[in-house]
């Protein structure tokens, strides 16, 4: 293995970074690339909780780059635009349509201003009311639309604080009161920052291990601390319908609210100081407390400490407790957990977490509830009888399900499921809930509270058949009511009544768009509520399969294919794309199992290779990219070698098939797909070019693990090494096209990944091009920069790929 010295040389960018800048303006791609680009979405739907009415949100345009370009605060792991005190890269609709489930009315909601960006949109608990905020240039407001009288009501306009991005408001249990944040009125103008330092910037470990992953955005000195606090800090609001309001408390950092069911006690979690320039705001030190309406301290639960010194590994945790909620069963019965293990899974145990509670008015010591083998995971209520829970562990993928009685936890937890998270087969689904009186939501029985219900994708080897379940509580047996059929894929929505067997589904199939339908499971019916267009008129006609084949060692692989229209084998074969995702499993009979459905809608997102299928190419999207290691043996010991298997099966499938064209085939993928492209180019010759968008290529960089990898560069330099195509640059003999967002702000994918990685294929002779797209975040908004990516790329294939002849560069 070459010297460490030179890895970290190369890793600080010690080599040759001269580049041919070219000058370019934004450019399209051609038809029908650009039409299907900036085709329509589909409404998103969000069904009340009485499963009467549907809200049909319109989703709008690519926002302009323009509009991407407004003013951005980077500040303490979050991205905050100053001139509205919210997040700067949300995404909004910008419209709502009412409709009965029933297929007997339509509301739209009206009053709104032009354009309007609307977010944050919740049911009201008694599925009467809709709220939302909606931002302009000055502001965020809040608005209430009551569905029987149609009236819509400003709650608070221009000044709702969501900076923080985690529920700005929340609907009280009774739907006549919300409790939401608001800009800290008394604030005067933002912080000044003084361009002379009063001090150097200093920041000192206690000789205690703290390992940290990669984090963009982090606070960086005195100056960033104090508009942190600026742009974050709320003072609480309790109003009613009729506009009274009444503030609750002292201003400070909201974390996070919730209300207990009985509504007489909220749950506030506050940031303090001391911050920190190495982790993001929330391992920043957290105040949980109980208030009652009227913003009174009942009781603080637990100052939780600064978290810099997590310990490394995925099922690692903070110490002391965590995941604070009320119970949706209880008047006021506040739960959490806390690590047995001081939070560290290298510590072996017995138990790793314990729950603990306590209940309204907080006066005594929490009581302890049940104990987990492995990792707490989460709870859904029932009753006093009733409660299940999930708990798992990464390294052996193990999840399980259990049952307990919350009212006598002693010795009353049950497993009910106990699995590999991994094996998608044998996954029983996930338990249906319902709302209750107080708008919390608990497990969904039927009348007799014997049975409960569960939705499941029901994976199979012919592709996913979702189905829904009745599960017997005393005998822990399932019986199947309800399964999706050829040649429709439909999904399970919401069971809106067990004892009649009405049921809501998103249907779909090869030539139809998602629609929802109302299913009467007891007299065989179907009625279709929705009648949403296809927006694809360019794709009609396309050819999909799901093609399944086998790597050289027999472990099952699956693509999804896709062929132009009336494309017929005798027609010769045909340049191909194809797209992929590496995936790590720990058994190579949950790698080897099938996902998706061949009865899918074809769907189009800014970066889908499907566009290319409308250019003559044969795209091969979602190609299985196994990594598997089983018992002892990781993944990424033998990564390389299993990817480069697996692309040699799905080319070997293609040409065996008489529709690929071994010679004119390129590979892409965007984060660790572009991960994937660079080291399939670097260590074989498969392909004629490859794409690699927004991906990081040198592991050295991310020294405290990655992705599915746990250990430190330390502890195994040589998988680092092997794993990072910017050590074998020089072996990259095939065009790869690099695109990057100058903003990137995801963990591990910082924009210098690209542009080192350029610069050392360039540096040794290879043919590349970086695209740094300005403002654009790991995934791309802009239509300006969406646009020209796809002309890129297009390019790029039509250069190297389909033509293999001289390009238009």
């Amino acid at each position: 293995m070459r010297d460490i010295f030179l890895i970290l040389l190369l890793s600080t960018g010690i080599i040759s970074t001269g580049q041919a800048q070219i000058d370019l303006t934004y450019q399209q791609p051609p038809e029908p690339i650009k039409s299907l680009a900036t085709a329509p979405e589909t409404p998103a739907i969000m069904v009340n909780p009485n499963g009467d009415w549907l809200a049909l949100l319109t989703r709008p345009e690519m926002p302009s780059i323009r509009e991407l370009s407004a003013s951005e605060l980077r500040i303490g792991g979050l991205r905050i635009n100053p001139a509205t005190n919210g997040p700067s890269r949300s995404r909004h609709y910008t419209g709502i349509v009412l409709k009965r489930t029933n297929g007997s009315q339509e509301i739209m909601v009206e009053g709104l201003p032009a354009d309007p960006r609307i977010e944050n949109v919740k049911w009201s608990p008694d599925g009467e009311k809709i709220a939302f905020t909606l931002t302009k240039d000055s502001g965020i407001s809040l608005y209430s639309f009551n569905i029987l009288s149609k009236d819509l009501s400003l709650m608070s306009e221009d000044n709702i604080n969501d900076a923080i991005g985690r529920d700005p408001y929340l609907w009280f249990p009774d739907s006549h009161r919300m409790l939401y944040k608001l800009v800290d009125e008394t604030r005067r103008m933002p912080p000044e920052e003084n361009p002379v330092p009063s001090g150097p910037i200093i920041q000192e470990t206690s000789g205690q291990k703290a390992p940290s992953r990669t984090y963009q955005d982090l606070l960086k000195n005195k100056y960033d601390e104090e508009l942190f606090s600026y742009y974050t800090s709320s003072q609480l609001v309790l109003a009613d319908l009729e506009g009274n309001t009444n503030d609750l408390g002292n201003v400070g950092i909201v974390y996070s609210i919730s209300v207990s069911p009985d509504g007489d006690n909220i749950l506030v979690q506050r940031i303090h100081e001391p911050f920190s320039y190495l982790v993001p705001y929330y391992r920043f030190p957290l105040s949980v407390e109980v208030w009652d309406p009227s913003g009174q301290l009942v009781k603080q639960i637990a100052d939780i400490p600064l978290a810099e010194e997590i310990p490394i590994g995925f099922n690692a945790v903070r110490k002391g407790p965590r995941s604070f909620e009320w119970r949706s069963d209880k008047p006021a019965d506040l739960y959490w957990v806390e690590a047995l293990d001081e939070g560290d899974p290298s510590i072996e145990v017995e138990f790793r977490d314990q729950l603990f509670h306590l209940s309204a008015p907080f006066d005594t010591d929490p009581q302890p509830s049940i104990k987990y083998t492995l990792r707490y995971r989460g709870i859904t209520w029932g009753n006093g009888e009733l409660a299940l829970t999930d708990e798992y562990w990464w390294s052996t993928r193990q999840i399980i399900t259990s049952r307990f009685n919350p009212d006598q936890p002693e010795q009353s937890k049950q497993i009910l499921f106990d699995r590999s998270y991994e094996d998608r087969y044998n996954d029983p689904g996930s338990f249906q809930t319902t709302w209750n009186n107080q708008g919390k939501e608990v497990l969904m029985t039927d009348r007799s509270g014997k049975s409960l219900y569960l939705f499941g994708q029901g994976a199979s080897p012919e592709g996913n058949r979702p189905f829904v379940d009745e599960f017997n509580i005393s005998k822990a047996s399932t019986k199947r009511l309800w399964r999706s059929e050829a040649p429709y894929y439909e999904r399970p929505v919401q069971l809106m009544d067990s004892k009649k067997g009405i049921l809501l589904t998103y249907r779909e199939s090869k030539d139809e768009p998602v629609n929802v339908m109302r299913r009467d499971l007891k007299k065989d019916r179907i009625q279709q509520l929705t009648d949403f267009e296809n927006p694809y008129k360019a794709l009609e006609g396309v050819q999909k399969q799901v093609v399944q084949y086998q790597r050289e060692d027999g472990l099952p692989l699956k693509g999804d294919l896709y062929l132009p229209p009336g494309y017929k084998v005798e027609d010769g074969r045909l340049p191909v794309i194809m797209w992929a995702y590496p995936d790590e499993f720990k058994s190579k009979d949950a790698a080897g199992q099938v996902t998706g459905s061949p009865f899918q809608f074809i769907r189009l997102y800014y970066g889908s290779p499907l566009f290319w299928v409308a250019r003559g190419y044969a795209v091969f999207d979602d190609i299985s990219m196994p990594v598997v290691g089983e018992d002892d043996e990781e993944p990424n010991d033998t990564f390389v070698p299993q990817l480069v298997a697996n692309a040699q099966a799905a080319i070997d499938e293609l040409v065996d098939m008489g529709i690929a064209d071994r010679e004119r085939i390129a590979i892409g993928g965007h984060s660790y797909g572009a991960f994937m492209t660079a080291n399939l180019l670097a260590h074989s010759d498969l392909f004629a070019a490859g794409i690699a968008r927004s991906g990081a290529y040198n592991r050295s960089l991310t020294p405290f693990g990655f992705q599915a990898e746990e250990r430190t560069f330390w502890e195994a330099p040589e998988i680092y090494f092997q794993m990072s195509p910017f050590m074998h640059a020089d072996k990259v003999n095939e065009p790869i096209l690099l695109i990057h967002g100058e903003a990137d702000n995801n963990s591990g994918t910082f924009p210098m990944q690209s542009s080192r990685f350029y610069n050392a294929v360039k540096g040794h002779g290879g043919t590349a091009r970086l695209v740094v797209l300005p403002n654009e975040s790991h995934g791309y908004r802009s239509r300006e920069s969406i646009l020209h990516m796809l002309w890129e790329m297009d390019t790029w294939l039509e250069k190297y790929v389909k033509s293999k002849g001289e390009g238009v560069f």
